[in-house]
């Protein structure tokens, strides 16, 4: 943990524990100490690779179900359109949720792949 982020681990212990100097204690102490930290701890979440805490990535999921059922019951729902974004996807995406959509298409023929490709090689040109 240490070897990780030092000063996640020091916040961590003051903030939990009270503990100002962990190079006055023996490493197997500050070892216990920091293993029995909260999984929503600085270095913890740090470890995992957690954005946010579960319990506010739970809360967002279940804002986005109530939004997807009372979009559901609106004109708009039936007919599929202007669904509303997830709020869960914002947190977990931050700023990437601005990225570009990309259109997918498929082709029947190996040719029609060629002709297409051409097409946007050309188009990638002319910029």
């Amino acid at each position: 943990m240490i070897y990780t982020d030092r000063e996640a681990v020091i916040c961590d212990l003051a903030e939990t524990y009270g503990i100002y100097d962990m190079g006055s204690l023996p490493a197997r102490t500050v070892a216990i100490l920091a293993s029995g930290l909260r999984d929503n701890s600085r270095i913890k979440m740090k470890l995992t690779g957690a954005k946010v805490e579960n319990d506010l990535l739970l809360l967002a999921y279940a804002v986005d179900r109530l939004g997807i059922l009372i979009w559901q019951q609106t004109k708009d729902g039936q007919r599929g359109r202007n669904q509303p974004e997830s709020i869960a996807e914002r947190i977990l995406q931050g700023d990437q949720h601005k990225r570009k959509v990309h259109h997918v298409s498929a082709y029947r023929t190996v040719a029609d792949f060629e002709n297409a490709r051409r097409r946007l090689m050309r188009g990638a040109e002319a910029q």
